[in-house]
């Protein structure tokens, strides 16, 4: 089968488009023929160098990649949730390898979901790792409630545009952050009000915040420190509160932390169901052919990705499947 495999840390030229075997699975595990993959900032900055490199140094070469929709080809013998045929989704692994920047993969069945018949392998592609962190920094960690202010920091982005859908859901008042740009888009997400980042400093222009999503990390952390009320919360996703920012966090009585997502069969539940009824939606702004995973790790690396990017897999490319 084709795969992109990850030879070393570096530029895009670590990339390489290879062949390798079709992975084996195990009685828990299903193999999915794979119609479209999305990629995050944490594919980019681990092919870097840095996100969870450390992890996987001494796996390399490896086959980076973790979101996937497509169709079930095999079936563990322990696997009941699915059948050869079924059409999946969902975040595979993550943080550990899970090889998804190839033609099939093999996934425990638990981190996958039925997907959505109204929605597109693109869609679904979309809707897992990104929509898993908004959905588990919101809802399963933070508990928002119907009536909090809350604010999303880069409401346009992968992260960001889910946050904002599922933050309104639950019933939140939402502000959400971008440049100008945008500022049409944040607002068709269903956000209340748009800050102008690069404008106007957004401590400068809110207060009094029940909660605050931060996907920037760095100075943006202390930042809103300063327009949290007591009592308060703060998800930091990119970066993780030191201890130093703890200590300031709950010495102002606010809580602060930082979450990784995780693969979770209950929260992938959840997300399909948001997008089978259309109360959240996934944001496509570029579809890449697989083999130009370079140039999709490029666009994401521009910082001005607007929701997400997704790669195709196409049958042209790539034979049938062949046990």
């Amino acid at each position: 089968m084709k795969a992109i495999l990850l030879n070393g840390f570096g530029g895009t030229e670590v990339l390489s488009n290879s062949e390798v075997p079709v992975p084996a699975i195990s009685p828990t595990q299903v193999l999915v023929q794979v119609k479209s993959l999305s990629i995050n900032p944490v594919d980019v900055k681990t092919r870097a160098g840095k996100g969870i490199a450390g992890r996987i140094k001494d796996q390399l070469p490896a086959i980076l990649g973790w979101d996937i929709s497509g169709v079930v080809v095999e079936a563990g013998a322990d696997v009941a949730a699915f059948k050869k045929g079924d059409e999946v989704f969902g975040m595979v692994a993550f943080p550990q390898l899970a090889s998804a920047y190839a033609e099939f993969v093999a996934s425990e069945a638990a981190d996958l979901a039925l997907k959505p018949a109204n929605i597109s392998h693109n869609e679904a592609a979309a809707g897992t790792l990104a929509a898993l962190t908004a959905w588990q920094a919101l809802y399963v960690n933070a508990k928002i409630q119907p009536g909090q202010r809350v604010l999303i920091h880069a409401a346009a982005g992968g992260v960001g545009h889910y946050a904002v859908q599922i933050a309104k859901h639950l019933g939140a008042y939402v502000i959400g952050t971008s440049s100008a740009e945008n500022k049409d888009f944040v607002l068709s997400l269903g956000a209340d009000e748009h800050i102008d980042y690069k404008a106007q400093p957004f401590e400068e222009v809110v207060s009094d915040l029940d909660f605050v999503l931060d996907t920037i990390g760095g100075e943006y952390i202390d930042r809103s420190l300063k327009v949290i009320k007591k009592g308060g919360t703060i998800i930091s996703i990119p970066s993780g509160l030191n201890e130093t920012v703890t200590e300031k966090a709950t010495a102002l009585g606010i809580k602060g932390y930082f979450i990784l997502v995780h693969p979770s069969a209950e929260d992938m539940a959840a997300v399909a169901d948001l997008l089978e009824k259309g109360i959240v939606k996934s944001h496509v702004s570029k579809v890449f052919a697989f083999e130009d995973m370079a140039a999709a790790h490029q666009q994401i690396e521009s910082g001005r990705t607007v929701g997400k990017v997704v790669l195709e897999l196409s049958r042209a490319v790539f034979g049938g499947y062949d046990r």
